[in-house]
């Protein structure tokens, strides 16, 4: 719950100004709430690329990607998977090799 609770907190200090505090679900939606704007969303993107050093493409900035604390914690979970074990096909690719 370490990354959930990150994004909370950044989310609650960069959009809420709350000082830590994030008083919504994890499941809401950021953006149907007006919790972020598009430009918000590049905010996330900036921070995901700095605290997880995960590389986000163009692509993968989405509504089912960045638009809840669930949604983000699950997409850079994924992106921290593929980053520490490889991509499949380089995986595939040292199978076979």
């Amino acid at each position: 719950m370490e990354i959930e609770s990150n994004i909370k907190r950044f989310v609650a200090d960069n959009f809420l100004f709350s000082e830590g505090v994030f008083e919504y679900e994890n499941d809401t939606s950021f953006l149907r709430e007006g919790i972020i704007d598009s430009l918000g969303v590049m905010e996330l993107v900036s921070f995901v690329e700095a605290q997880y050093r995960i590389p986000v493409v163009p692509l993968d900035v989405t509504p089912e990607n960045f638009d809840s604390v669930t949604k983000l914690a699950n997409y850079i979970r994924s992106r921290l998977m593929v980053q520490f074990v490889g991509s499949p096909v380089e995986q595939m690719q040292k199978d076979f090799a």
